[in-house]
């Protein structure tokens, strides 16, 4: 019997909901199963959660419904405390077959063991797999409640993930995407190199793969090998996604984060200047506690300064516990009216990015549904099977996706 799972968040969530639907499967007899994994980065993403359970319960009155993920760790009595709610299954535990005949309480997380890669090899119906190679943070940002869903931070050792993405590609995956909690701490607690000596191995030991993807990276802490690969590994798409959060020093240093606005610059500075035509998503924050209209206006323009193309805006959700919680805030209007000018810019910096690709020739990795990605991740409309990587022109565009000739 298979296990329906609704996910919130982060690719993490949707790889590990992957996983779950095997190792969540409830014995022959028992009452069908639904997975809810959860997120806690914002106050929404828990309102939407448990919006979504309530839905369930009405729709599926036969169902055991299982509350997983990090909003059941950071959240645990209010979840517990739903009438709709069977059961919670600790974050740290979910993965593993056995939590789900002997259910592990929340908590367990913060004692995390060592991490195992996932057993997938690939995403049903996807030509682009999400290895997870990194779990948990160490640092302790301000606005952030993760660690405390998480944990701290681990790595899969290098050889297992060689060998996971082995598998994908003889499975006919086409694209493999590293995904973690904090991308670029992968290795620390290994001794056994970094981020960019993984990429390096998996490049060099399965040659049958055709593109090699990163998620979410903190820029201050890619290491040197990391910024080489980027120039010289062509399998390695020029598309990275920046943990920027904010473009104001004394909102940063607020932040508590590891870089400053210069650091920011100069990251994307450097990229683009040994893999032209590099392109760079961010996410940002707007509405943080203190946060002046000056302060804002430095985050606005960090988009030309970085040469931003594709933009995750935040409004500032407060979560109790966190030192920002405890910050002057900015007015909740104030804060909406914030994001909805910085998506505005995001908008207008990703139709220049598309009106720049109009004529060009560009690869585009075909996925379901008559669309594929650019090496840019640029979605694109095209006629190809899905899987297929087909030299297109950009013939124009519709404000969000490119359309092949």
């Amino acid at each position: 019997m298979d296990v329906e799972t609704v996910t919130f968040g982060c690719r993490l969530n949707i790889v590990e909901s992957e996983v779950m639907r095997q190792a969540a499967r409830p014995e022959a007899g028992a009452r069908p199963r639904v997975v809810v994994n959860t997120c806690a980065v914002t106050a929404e993403a828990g309102r939407q959660a448990r919006k979504a359970i309530r839905r369930v319960a009405r729709e599926r009155p036969d169902a055991e419904i299982v509350v997983t993920g990090c909003g059941a760790e950071v959240e645990t009595d209010l979840y517990a405390a739903m009438p709709e709610v069977a059961r919670l299954v600790g974050n740290g535990d979910k993965l593993a077959p056995r939590a789900w005949r002997e259910p592990t309480p929340p908590g367990a997380v913060m004692a995390a063991r060592a991490l195992a890669p996932t057993a997938i090899t690939g995403l049903a119906g996807h030509t682009r797999a999400f290895v997870p190679v990194q779990n948990g943070c160490d640092h302790a940002c301000t606005f952030c409640v993760i660690p405390f869903g998480r944990g701290r931070s681990r790595s899969v050792p290098e050889a297992a993930v060689v060998e996971q993405v082995a598998r994908i590609v003889e499975h006919g995956g086409r694209e493999v995407v590293l995904t973690g909690v904090d991308l670029t701490a992968y290795g620390r607690d290994l001794a056994q190199g970094g981020l960019g000596r993984l990429v390096r191995a998996i490049l060099s030991g399965v040659p049958g793969l055709a593109r090699l993807r990163l998620s979410s990276i903190d820029s201050i802490e890619a290491d040197a090998d990391l910024v080489a690969a980027l120039a010289e590994e062509a399998r390695l798409m020029p598309h990275l996604h920046l943990s920027l959060q904010a473009g104001d020093d004394l909102i940063l240093k607020r932040m508590k984060r590891r870089h400053a606005r210069a650091d920011a610059i100069r990251f994307c500075e450097t990229i683009r200047r040994l893999r032209p035509g590099a392109v760079f998503g961010a996410d940002l924050i707007a509405g943080f506690p203190t946060e002046t209209e000056a302060q804002f206006a430095r985050t606005l323009d960090l988009v030309e300064a970085c040469g931003l193309t594709h933009l995750h805006v935040f409004p500032y959700s407060s979560r109790p516990g966190t030192p920002a919680a405890r910050m002057p805030p900015v007015d909740p209007g104030l804060v909406r009216e914030r994001a909805a000018r910085l998506r505005d810019v995001g908008a207008a910096a990703l139709r220049r990015h598309l009106d720049a690709e109009v004529g060009e020739s560009r690869l585009v990795l075909a996925e379901r549904g008559g669309t594929g990605r650019t090496e840019a991740f640029t979605p694109v409309r095209l006629t190809a099977e899905p899987g297929e990587i087909r030299a297109v022109r950009i013939a124009g565009h519709d404000g969000r996706t490119l359309i092949a000739a």
